[in-house]
This record gives structure tokens, C-alpha cells and sequence, in this order.
């Protein structure tokens, strides 16, 4: 296994724009640091979760995927499209009583996102398997992704915390711009 290509694609997936990461900016931005490091544990665990089933289930859910994966594509993209609702309409005037930005939200944001669970049902047998079987190996590689997910939440959290006072000067047209990526991610969910 080329362990740097696995590390690039790991790293490249995980840091790019998808919905996690739009929330995380999106939450981090209208409510803090805290509420986005919240939503980021949430999706971590979710993610750690993805990884291990994927590790361990693979072959269970090779009869399974094409009816797994519509079944996450719908739920994925309604849910997506409630989220970009929320930014859009994001009153951020009492942000105590949001509960927008919790462990919970995170959790669930990532375990329907459609663009982790592909990249979990892919990762492993694409980049372990085809070297490695053993239980180490595999926890190992579940451990190393995960890791390389929360660091990417991590950027995410720092960059909208970095520039939350811009992102607060042009919140309308901020909330509209990751309202409008969102709705693209759930349309390119089926392209």
C-alpha cells in the first residue's frame, strides 16, 4: 500500500467542502467556537462509526450496498435540504435557545451524509484490504482516517472562527452562499 496516496486521499476527502464542513463553518460562524467544536465531536464519532462498520462489514454489505446507499442518498439529501433551510433562514439574534450547533446535530449530519458514507464503503477496500486483513491493520487505518477527519473538522472550526467578525459583517450573503452549496451537494448526490 502506498501509505502517502492513502494519506493524500484521506486528507483531500475529508478537508474539502461537503455538508459537515459547511455546518461546522456555518455553526462556528453564527454561534462560536464551543458550539462548533460540539458538532465536530458529533461527526467524528459518526465517522469513526462509518469506518469501523465499513471495516469490519465489508463484505456483509457488498450483496447490500445498492439498496444501503439509496436509502442514504434519500435520507442524506432530505436532510441536507432541511439543513440548507436552516442556514438560510439562520436568526442568530438569541443564539441560546438554537440548538443548531450540539454533539447530536453533528452526529447525525454525519452519519447521513451521503459523501462519507461512500468514501467509508470505498477507503478501506480500495486502500487496506487489497494489503492487509489483519484486525491491527484495519484498526490502525480506522484510527489514522479518523484522526485525518477531525483534524479536517478542525480546519473548519479555525477558519470560521478566524473569520467569524467578516463572516458576521456578510452574514446574508455568507448564509446564502452555503445554503446554495449544500443544495448543490444534495443535487450532486445524484448526478
Amino acid at each position: 500500500m502506498n501509505i502517502t496516496s492513502f494519506l493524500m486521499y484521506c486528507f483531500i476527502i475529508t478537508v474539502t467542502p461537503g455538508p459537515t464542513n459547511i455546518v461546522i463553518l456555518s455553526t462556528t460562524q453564527n454561534y462560536g467556537m464551543k458550539r462548533g467544536l460540539h458538532f465536530s465531536y458529533g461527526s467524528t464519532i459518526a465517522f469513526f462509526i462509518l469506518l469501523v462498520l465499513s471495516a469490519f462489514l465489508n463484505t456483509l454489505f457488498s450483496t447490500w450496498i445498492p439498496n444501503v446507499l439509496f436509502i442514504m442518498q434519500v435520507v442524506g439529501t432530505a436532510y441536507m435540504i432541511y439543513l440548507a433551510y436552516q442556514i438560510y433562514n439562520m436568526d442568530t439574534t438569541d443564539a441560546s435557545e438554537n440548538k443548531a450547533g450540539n454533539f447530536s446535530s453533528g452526529f447525525l449530519m454525519q452519519f447521513l451524509n451521503p459523501k462519507v458514507v461512500l468514501f467509508t464503503m470505498t477507503v478501506i477496500p480500495s486502500f487496506v484490504l487489497p494489503y492487509y486483513n489483519s484486525t491491527v491493520a484495519l484498526s490502525l487505518s480506522v484510527v489514522a482516517i479518523t484522526i485525518i477527519g477531525f483534524i479536517a473538522f478542525l480546519l473548519w472550526v479555525l477558519f470560521g472562527a478566524i473569520f467569524k467578525q467578516f463572516l458576521q459583517n456578510h452574514k446574508k450573503i455568507v448564509n446564502v452562499f452555503m445554503t446554495i452549496c449544500l443544495v448543490y451537494a444534495a443535487i450532486m448526490i445524484w448526478i
